[in-house]
């Protein structure tokens, strides 16, 4: 596989470096084999860069990007940053050791510019022809820890990464099968009583309008990615 264009009109991303001390060596030899999105939950860039950089935060990540577009690597790409925590993704237990971690400055609340995601895909589409990662495997911090994590929300717009080939974006041509069976099957890892929580995040990221039950049209679009992008 060749190294990916750059979407149309996207300009090519020069990362500032503002190194943060949080991080440490990727354990047992791992290499990033996937990307992992997050908003910052804080209105203020500089403000979320720092604290990302604080050792008494003990959390890091490897990129920032700012509303306008202004990105800040923290860690180096081949190291380990503190983003993910105890999430779990497709039976891998240590995320961060296996991801790399993108933060977006939002609180959470509000639309992400397009100069932001603009940014974000020009930084993705070098980080996935370098690592070598698929596109399936660019998820959400909410994909990664249910019930604990909502980014990077319904307002993130998963469906035009999905467009530039830097994620993906199931179609409900499937027959409906067993939602939480097929779930495990894509990746996500949940408990019995996380249900309600699953199908939350699961709708904010693949059916963001939708609400009620879970529905045919939720178990068709489990089953599409159960049977297309296998963890």
């Amino acid at each position: 596989m060749g190294p990916r264009a750059l979407p149309r009109g996207a300009r090519r991303l020069r990362p500032l470096w503002h190194p943060s001390d949080n991080f440490g060596p990727r354990r047992l030899g791992a290499v990033p084999d996937m990307v992992v999105l997050h908003y910052t939950a804080m209105a203020s860039a500089e403000g979320a860069r720092d604290w990302l950089c604080n050792p008494d935060s003990e959390v890091s990540a490897h990129y920032v990007i700012d509303r306008d577009g202004t990105c800040w690597q923290l860690v180096r790409e081949d190291m380990r940053a503190w983003h993910a925590g105890r999430g779990t993704w497709g039976g891998v237990c240590d995320v961060n050791s296996r991801s790399i971690g993108i933060e977006m400055v939002n609180t959470g609340d509000e639309p992400f510019p397009d100069r932001q995601i603009d940014a974000l895909e020009s930084l993705l589409t070098g980080i996935l022809a370098r690592w070598r990662i698929p596109a399936h495997r660019v998820i959400g911090h909410s994909d990664m820890a249910i019930g604990r994590k909502i980014d990077p929300g319904p307002l993130f717009d998963w469906n035009r990464l999905a467009r530039r080939g830097l994620a993906i974006a199931p179609r409900p041509d499937a027959e409906p099968g067993d939602f939480h069976a097929d779930l495990r099957r894509f990746g996500y890892e949940f408990s019995d009583d996380q249900h309600a929580p699953l199908l939350a995040a699961f709708r904010a990221r693949f059916r963001p309008q939708a609400q009620g039950p879970l529905g045919p049209e939720d178990a068709a679009l489990a089953r599409c990615l159960a049977e297309t992008w296998p963890a």
